[in-house]
């Protein structure tokens, strides 16, 4: 393909996006396809020879897009939104052309000297405190993280290297295998699956700290547990403070997690993976109130700052604790400006080497939404969960299970979890919205999650009666019946 076919497919490809995303309400929002099901339908070998570009695009209709899950379909309302505009869109286009591997200033200075700033101007959306911004001078600073589970690594790694040689420093005769057998990590029992796994990945052990009666993690049992653990001989040093639960969009206080962290000098990371987007609202803003207590701060701007996946913002007081965890400095990946103080190289910042052009749809979509639109895409969402919430609210058979605060709404029968589970098997076989569960207090729980950046109020309320017709059928079934409903 030569420049010349490639304006004319490319400006083809435009079209086709445009019209599947267009047309994507008319599709079936969940495929109809088995395991298996894409091999039977390729050769087991690559062509030898080359193949027409209107040969793949036949086949992306006929063997891809079956087994799509259209994810922004108006009817997707399941796990969290992903975030997709035509700006970011764009700048992903140019990133690919441009084609950089940003792992160094050096590699690419544009690359690496965007995504600083754009990261800034991301802090001062979200009002986060001096400390966490580049600046000019400043010691912290952000990065774009793959996703919100390598920037909980990250900052576990970072902050089991920053123990380690603190208690080193202070008696030299400590292995770092004496230590890491005695290093504890905490977090709520609503956290995240990617916490867990972040402590089997740095091979130190995590303790889930109980939750209250609002699914946020009580600042008292983690003072307890800490005092626990350092009479039993163990070293604490790390806890995850989540802004957002994936389960309920429930909300640790930092204001009174983040003193404890503070006086026990425990690290402190903010997992609001999902709710950190509505931070950019004044309204919002509250949710983050002791943030100024956190070592690192993290969400996904992919997820609802119509930034495209993926695009993880994670902040760190003090960069020197990551880069002093990761930097290595083989001769090959050295340059004359990486110790002058002016620049950084992000290769020192995460797990991987390199790193694409990835501030490129930040800066699109800042600059093509403004403040106020990305504002006000927030507050459109909210606003239809609300519409959500009131509609379950007015059927007494069904309840609201956790507080609405932004554009989830955990909701259930008031019934049994096997009457709830075939509610739900019944709304996802029918495929005409997309629903996934969650587990609250051992009951089992629905989720509606306001997704589509073109999802409207009637879809909203199309949907609601979807699931009002699908629970009547439920509970018309055999060995059900209305008798168990709870009122």
């Amino acid at each position: 393909m030569n420049a010349s076919e490639f304006r004319r497919r490319g400006k083809e490809m435009v079209d086709y996006v445009a019209d599947y995303l267009e047309g994507i309400e008319g599709r079936q929002v969940f495929p109809d396809v088995d395991p298996g099901y894409l091999r039977r339908l390729i050769p087991t070998t690559a062509p030898q020879e080359p193949e027409t570009f209107e040969d793949i695009i036949k086949d992306v209709e006929k063997i891809i897009m079956p087994g799509v899950t259209h994810w922004h379909s108006p009817y997707f309302f399941a796990y969290f939104p992903t975030a997709s505009s035509y700006p970011a869109m764009l700048a992903d286009m140019l990133c690919g052309a441009i084609g950089c591997i940003g792992f160094s200033w050096a590699a690419s200075p544009a690359c690496t000297e965007l995504e600083t700033v754009m990261m800034d101007w991301l802090g001062k959306m979200l009002q986060l405190p001096e400390a966490f911004l580049a600046g000019e001078a400043g010691e912290g600073g952000g990065v774009i993280q793959g996703t919100a589970s390598e920037a909980t690594l990250v900052a576990l790694l970072a902050a089991r290297t920053k123990v380690t040689r603190r208690l080193q420093a202070a008696s030299p005769e400590l292995t770092q295998a004496a230590i890491m057998e005695k290093l504890v990590a905490y977090a709520s029992d609503q956290a995240h699956s990617s916490v867990e796994r972040a402590g089997l990945i740095g091979g130190v052990r995590l303790k889930a700290i109980p939750s209250d009666d609002k699914f946020a993690m009580q600042a008292s049992a983690l003072q307890e547990a800490l005092e626990r653990d350092k009479a039993a001989g163990l070293i604490p040093f790390f806890v995850v403070a989540t802004l957002g639960t994936t389960s309920c969009c429930s909300f640790d206080n930092l204001l009174e997690v983040g003193p404890i962290c503070h006086e026990e000098g425990l690290w402190l990371h903010v997992d609001a993976a999902y709710a950190g987007s509505a931070f950019i609202c004044p309204e919002f803003r509250h949710l983050l109130n002791g943030v100024e207590f956190a070592d690192s701060f993290n969400f996904n701007p992919h997820k609802w700052l119509l930034v495209n996946f993926d695009c993880s913002a994670m902040w760190v007081k003090k960069r020197t604790d990551l880069t002093g965890a990761f930097r290595l400095d083989p001769v090959y990946l050295r340059h004359s400006h990486q110790d002058s103080g002016l620049i950084t190289d992000y290769r020192h910042w995460q797990l991987p080497l390199g790193r694409r052009f990835r501030s490129l749809k930040m800066w699109f979509v800042f600059r093509m939404y403004g403040v106020k639109g990305l504002q006000a895409y927030i507050r459109k969402h909210v606003q239809l969960s609300h519409a959500f919430e009131a509609l379950v609210r007015q059927d007494t058979r069904f309840e609201i299970c956790a507080e609405v605060t932004l554009g989830l709404v955990c909701f259930r029968l008031k019934a049994s979890n096997k009457l709830n589970e075939a509610l739900l098997e019944s709304i996802n076989s029918a495929k005409k919205i997309h629903l996934v569960p969650c587990s609250l207090r051992d009951q089992f729980v629905l989720r509606f999650a306001i997704c589509s950046r073109t999802v409207e109020l009637a879809h909203v309320q199309r949907a609601w009666e979807h699931i009002q017709e699908m629970a009547a059928k439920v509970l018309r079934a055999p060995g059900e019946g209305t008798a168990e409903i709870k009122n």
